[in-house]
């Protein structure tokens, strides 16, 4: 027969209580305010992207738990991917995490660069007139036109065979 432990109560004061629950939303408070969020779409990918400002880069751009380059294995989409913070001059000032999903590595890696540049007006407005410019504010809403019935594509038709 398994024994029951009983647990004494302590009573507290109802002020400490209070203290101590506002102690823990400080806490929560600055935790959530420890990163700036941005989602970037493109064709069937979407990138959930969080930079966290730190004095130094110590871990990079992490996609998936793996660094940039590992994870795209091709410089020009690595490139392209951090094209915003390059260009916004935050290069290096932040630790950038992402989570990417759906479509090629070329839409994941536009989609990555819409997240990046919409989390960089998060942390500062005055970066919106660079990244507008530069048309990394801008989400690409083209996507893969769908199957028509008869057709072996969107348009192609069968071969016409006059016999």
């Amino acid at each position: 027969m398994p024994t029951t432990i009983k647990k004494k109560k302590v009573k507290t004061s109802p002020k400490k209580e209070i203290k101590e629950v506002i102690k823990e939303t400080k806490e929560k408070a600055e935790k959530a305010a420890a990163y700036f969020y941005g989602l970037g779409k493109r064709k069937t990918s979407i990138a959930q992207v969080r930079i966290y400002p730190v004095e130094k880069s110590e871990k990079g751009i992490m996609v998936n738990d793996k660094k940039i380059e590992n994870f795209f294995g091709i410089e020009r989409l690595s490139n392209l991917a951090m094209l915003p913070l390059v260009t916004a001059g935050q290069d290096g000032k932040f630790d950038v995490s992402v989570k990417v999903s759906g479509g090629g590595i070329t839409g994941q890696a536009e989609a990555i660069r819409l997240g990046i540049s919409r989390a960089l007006i998060k942390f500062d407005i005055n970066l919106r007139k660079i990244l507008k410019s530069q048309g990394f504010l801008t989400r690409d809403a083209r996507n893969v036109e769908r199957k028509k019935p008869g057709l072996k594509k969107a348009r192609r038709a069968p071969q016409w065979a006059k016999r």
